[in-house]
């Protein structure tokens, strides 16, 4: 019976430092040969990319000073455009679009997830046709005029020369960039009730603005809540 036990505490012991060199192994796995980049950086702002490019959330949770819980931090870069100023006022001017379409993602769900907010954008009724068009097409560029509290923290762009020879189409050079935005998260909550003001004043019959109303009442206490992963 001992020598019985023996074995099998040796036998889950190799196999348990058994799997712990597979693991091992797998987090030592180097996957630069398998990212094909199609152009070489000729120029860059900063010798080393930044964090923030690929996920500005993350970066500021990790970044002492960052205060996550009183800001958000949001970041963009551009596809390759012709020059380095075109690249940067585009990748900016798309921090703040992402912003508002946020604001108005969110208050598209408040409706959806809400009886009242389904019955009142209604695709098949007419009557509710410029409200739902309004949201959906009209809303960003309202939204985009309120972001007053938005300011850009950081930019980083790049001089990329692409080769058809690494892959590209053809051989050309073009400039991204990529900006970091920071926006005060009562500044967004500001926001979601502005855009649930606009969305009820488009409403045009009063039972449908009743109907929004109540579907958008408590989208404010909402927003926060999504925010902080509680629903």
């Amino acid at each position: 019976m001992l020598k019985l036990s023996l074995v099998t505490a040796l036998t889950l012991l190799l196999v348990g430092c058994s799997s712990k060199k597979k693991e091992e192994k797998l987090e030592e796995v180097d996957n630069t040969d398998t990212i094909k980049l199609d152009y070489e950086v000729r120029e860059a702002s900063s010798n080393k990319r930044p964090t923030w490019v690929e996920n500005a959330s993350q970066w500021a949770e990790e970044t002492e000073g960052k205060e996550p819980e009183k800001y958000r931090y949001l970041s963009f870069q551009t596809e390759p455009k012709v020059s380095r100023e075109i690249a940067c006022n585009l990748s900016r001017a798309n921090v703040k679009a992402d912003i508002a379409g946020e604001v108005v993602t969110f208050i598209q769900k408040e409706l959806a997830v809400s009886k009242e907010g389904q019955a009142s954008i209604d695709p098949n009724n007419p009557e509710t046709k410029p409200m739902r068009e309004f949201v959906e097409e009209t809303l960003v560029e309202k939204i985009q005029s309120l972001i007053n509290g938005a300011s850009v923290v950081n930019t980083y762009w790049e001089k990329r020369q692409y080769l058809a020879k690494l892959g590209a189409k053809k051989d050309y050079i073009g400039y991204t960039c990529s900006s970091l935005v920071r926006i005060e998260h009562e500044r967004l909550k500001a926001m979601v009730e502005e855009a649930s003001k606009k969305v009820i004043a488009k409403a045009d019959d009063p039972e449908t603005k009743e109907n929004v109303k109540k579907a958008l009442e408590n989208a404010t206490v909402n927003f926060e809540k999504a925010r902080k992963g509680e629903i």
